[in-house]
């Protein structure tokens, strides 16, 4: 198998349309009014609305804003807001700072310098709107995880992450860009840099130390359980890049699982007690 950037070529109207049944039919299934989705302005929130959009129309689907002062970018609002009207959505503003204020201010060992630790806070303080908004109209929450982030385990748990649906999960994340592109979405907005937008300045390709072009055919030929060497060899790229991947993306794999238990009865949920989606 020759790792070359066709290998990631897809039919992007079957892809399309293939998302859009799946979301369709979740929400019906789910006897669900429609969908909440957190819109940041990046690709992924984009690409997820216009699919939410095409699959119950945008009538249906409730995009999120949720901005805090720390990391406030009006271009962001702006992109968004121009997502929300390409396609329809319904929207709301929700400013998170007095939340998050409250939220830094209860903890007990807060540390304002731990990044991290604070801007997983937001992360999940996101999903908490996010939730609470699919409860109160009886809606789904539809998530926006790729399948290069999520394998790369760059996202919080229970943050960005949490989610009821999440459509493009099995897309990496240039086919998410050609297929936003195919669905009408702005250039611009397509190619813009990816952030999780949890500090000032955060940029995703400069956490991950890779471009996304290198990383996603990288990600594809572990997936096809070739060897680091291989990769390494017909990427051109040297043998400590691919294994460094390999490393984080087997280090990860408790991010993407729900949480163990031991086995101890007769069926253990989650493990061995696995029902159908849907009653009988």
């Amino acid at each position: 198998m020759k790792l070359t950037p066709s290998v990631l070529d897809m039919d992007l109207s079957e892809t399309e349309k293939r998302i859009r049944r799946f979301i369709k039919e979740y929400v019906e299934n789910a006897g669900a009014k429609g969908i909440v989705l957190g819109l940041s302005g990046g690709i992924d929130s984009a690409t997820i609305a216009a699919l939410a959009s095409r699959a119950i129309g945008g009538e249906n689907v409730l995009a999120l804003m949720l901005p805090e002062k720390e990391n406030f970018n009006q271009k962001d609002i702006d992109d968004a807001q121009s997502v929300a009207v390409l396609f329809n959505l319904k929207t709301q503003i929700c400013d998170m700072t007095n939340v998050l204020d409250c939220f830094y201010g209860g903890i007990p060992v807060f540390d304002a310098e731990d990044r991290l630790c604070k801007g997983n806070i937001k992360a999940r303080t996101r999903m908490i709107y996010m939730y609470y908004y699919a409860n109160k109209l009886n809606r789904i929450v539809c998530g926006s995880s790729d399948k290069s982030e999520t394998m790369m385990g760059y996202f919080t748990k229970w943050g960005d992450a949490a989610a009821d649906i999440t459509p493009i999960l099995d897309l990496y994340k240039t086919q998410v860009r050609k297929l936003s592109l195919h669905m009408g979405i702005p250039k611009e907005l397509a190619l813009k840099p990816s952030t999780p937008a949890l500090w000032p300045a955060q940029m995703a390709e400069n956490e991950l130390g890779i471009k996304y072009e290198i990383l996603d055919l990288i990600l594809y030929g572990l997936e096809r359980f070739m060897t680091t060497k291989d990769i390494a060899s017909q990427l051109a790229v040297e043998n400590s890049i691919v294994d460094k991947v390999k490393k984080r993306w087997l280090a990860n794999e408790h991010k993407r699982r729900m949480p163990i238990a031991p086995k101890i009865g007769y069926r253990t949920v989650g493990i061995d007690f696995r029902l159908p989606r849907h009653n009988y």
